[in-house]
């Protein structure tokens, strides 16, 4: 199978209205290239880019016209008012196109003990880590954009000891396997892509917690996610998403469970609080991260 490898350089400041565009029609995520050579460790800040690049991909089927007209579209309407550059375009190899990404994904740590390697990389951990081994493949969910970060950091600080977890959308599997090795006792993900429910299948042996994590490619209402059976549920997908599933994810939650909600723009939060507080939800914490924001929240 052939892939369209679309790429842009842009300013830091329109790299949000960019990544949006190119999450929406592109395919497998968005990759970021950042100058490198900071150590965070040592307290070093990353320095301040002049020019970011961004790029997506989108399958070379019977869709490519559609994607890319909305793409070519929605960078021509940046262009107006920002100085980007023309969109590149070019046509790759399946295997060059698995190959590319790894380029883009390094060690990331998130939160305070939770650190992200990707399979083909080495990493050292140190003694009170918790590190997760990812091969996103064509699945959504290395880590590194920022509603799969705040997820991560707002699972560490509200699993508890032998929770039931339900990780609604899980794409790789990412949180799922997060919950599992911060000590939940079950975790549920369910994934309605059949390549990114085989992705997260396969991660999950990749870390052992398959006794665990069971992983299916579905959505809610599910038979086997019952009712009050779960003590969190996390959900990285969109508001709309969201809303839609309301009723079904009040009705799997445990009164006094935990919600944690992301994917969702800043101007989006308005209406997920207040479709879920009609159902008895109740939101008073969470993340924002440029104009995405992770709410947490209570069922009843």
């Amino acid at each position: 199978m052939h892939w369209v490898k679309l790429s842009i350089d842009s300013p830091p400041e329109f790299v949000e209205p960019l990544t949006q565009v190119f999450t929406e029609h592109g395919e497998g995520g968005v990759a970021i290239e950042l100058p490198g050579g900071h150590n965070p460790d040592e307290g070093e800040s990353a320095p301040v880019p002049e020019r970011v690049t961004v790029t997506t991909y989108i399958p070379h089927d019977n869709r490519l016209e559609n994607r890319y007209a909305r793409i070519d579209t929605a960078v021509r309407l940046v262009a107006h008012v920002g100085d980007v550059s023309e969109l590149r375009v070019r046509v790759v190899e399946e295997e060059e196109w698995q190959e590319s990404w790894k380029e883009h994904f390094h060690v990331l740590r998130v939160g305070t003990r939770t650190v992200i390697v990707p399979t083909w990389r080495t990493y050292e951990p140190r003694e009170d880590d918790i590190v997760i081994a990812i091969d996103p493949g064509m699945a959504f969910g290395t880590g590194h954009h920022p509603t799969s970060r705040m997820c991560l950091e707002l699972l560490e600080t509200r699993v508890q000891p032998r929770d039931r977890v339900l990780d609604l959308g899980c794409g790789s599997g990412i949180l799922s396997i997060a919950a599992a090795k911060l000590g939940a006792a079950e975790v549920f993900g369910l994934e309605i892509d059949p390549i990114a429910a085989s992705v997260a299948g396969r991660n999950v042996r990749e870390n052992a917690v398959q006794d665990t994590v069971t992983t299916d490619e579905a959505s809610l209402p599910h038979p086997q996610a019952a009712a009050n059976g779960y003590d969190l549920l996390v959900a990285n997908v969109s508001a709309m998403v969201i809303t839609e599933l309301a009723d079904h994810i009040v009705r799997v939650v445990r009164s006094g469970g935990t919600l944690i909600f992301s994917g969702i723009l800043d101007k989006q939060q308005t209406e997920v609080i207040e479709r879920m507080t009609a159902l008895g939800g109740r939101f008073d914490d969470g993340l924002t991260d440029a104009d995405w924001v992770a709410l947490v929240g209570r069922v009843g």
